[in-house]
């Protein structure tokens, strides 16, 4: 599978001596072209920097990186890229139309690809009709999905969005998943960077989890969710006797619902039917899984990163 985004030793320091912020420490990470991507941390984990670092805004003081197959921060990546940045501002006496036309004139697109693009973007971000308003009667939903719109002119094979949902009403953020999804089956690689956790959960494949400015655990997301032997079994016509069948591998137990740790597939079959036999119905069965929300708290809380 090609790669659309990697980083190699990436590290980046403001400042010197004591008063120096180690902002980015050793960040190695690779994004798979075609995938849904999320950086997850506090703020201030340096999520920022290395997207500044990725768009060449900020230079590296060690390691190296490349984007679509080019270093970071080169012309022909830009060309490839679309950036939503956090917090963006467009001039409240412009329309969304003008918005886009003045960004896609600022990525050389000319006309009439360019009333075309403005078309095509418009209606992926469901904001046709809003396309002669001025921004200044935009909601915080119509504001971000506008500028999704801008990120998405140069018609980009990699697109980075820093905060997409935040401060979007729930309505909101269900729109703008969709649309992340709608773009993902069209085969954009999206690298997602947000501190609303859940958000991320829904539509990323993987993610990565950074703590002042270091990379503390990266896979796939069902892969940080599971819950290693413990699985969740819905039982009816429960009694303290059908539990104390299996009292030895009961982790929880709350209402129907019953946990149990189990070390191999034979040993929760066997746990099953000794449910079975002392009169409990098992209506379901699946792993336990956490959030990934209390997968990031319980990291950040164990992290051995320290500031240097």
């Amino acid at each position: 599978m090609d790669i659309a985004l990697a980083a190699d030793g990436i590290s980046k320091t403001y400042g010197k001596g004591s008063k120096a912020v180690h902002a980015l420490r050793d960040v190695s990470l690779s994004v798979s072209s075609g995938e849904i991507f999320g950086l997850l941390g506090k703020n201030g984990a340096g999520k920022t920097t290395f997207i500044k670092c990725v768009l060449g805004i900020v230079f590296t003081q060690s390691g190296q990186g490349s984007v679509l197959g080019y270093p970071f921060g080169s012309v022909h990546a830009k060309e490839r890229l679309g950036y939503l940045p956090e917090n963006h501002r467009y001039p409240l006496y412009l329309t969304g139309e003008q918005v886009l036309t003045y960004f896609g004139k600022l990525s050389g697109i000319s006309e009439p690809k360019l009333s075309q693009r403005i078309d095509e973007t418009l209606k992926i971000v469901g904001m046709a009709e809003w396309r002669k308003t001025k921004v200044r009667k935009y909601s915080k939903g119509m504001m971000q999905r506008l500028g999704l719109a801008q990120a998405l002119i140069n018609d980009p094979q990699l697109i980075i969005l820093d905060e997409p949902t935040d401060g979007v009403d729930p309505v909101g953020r269900k729109e703008i998943r969709e649309v992340l999804l709608h773009l993902k089956n069209e085969g954009k690689t999206i690298f997602l960077n947000s501190h609303l956790l859940s958000e991320v959960e829904r539509i990323s494949d993987r993610v990565a989890i950074m703590d002042l400015g270091k990379i503390v655990r990266e896979g796939r997301v069902e892969d940080l969710t599971k819950t290693e032997n413990i699985y969740e079994l819905r039982v009816s016509n429960i009694s303290p006797e059908i539990l104390s069948s299996i009292s030895s591998l009961i982790v929880r137990t709350d209402g129907t619902l019953v946990e149990i740790r189990c070390n191999s597939p034979e040993d929760l079959n066997l746990a099953m039917d000794h449910l079975r036999s002392a009169g409990g119905i098992i209506e379901s069965m699946a792993p336990k899984r956490s959030s990934l929300e209390d997968v990031f708290v319980d990291l950040i809380k164990t992290s051995n990163v320290t500031h240097v």
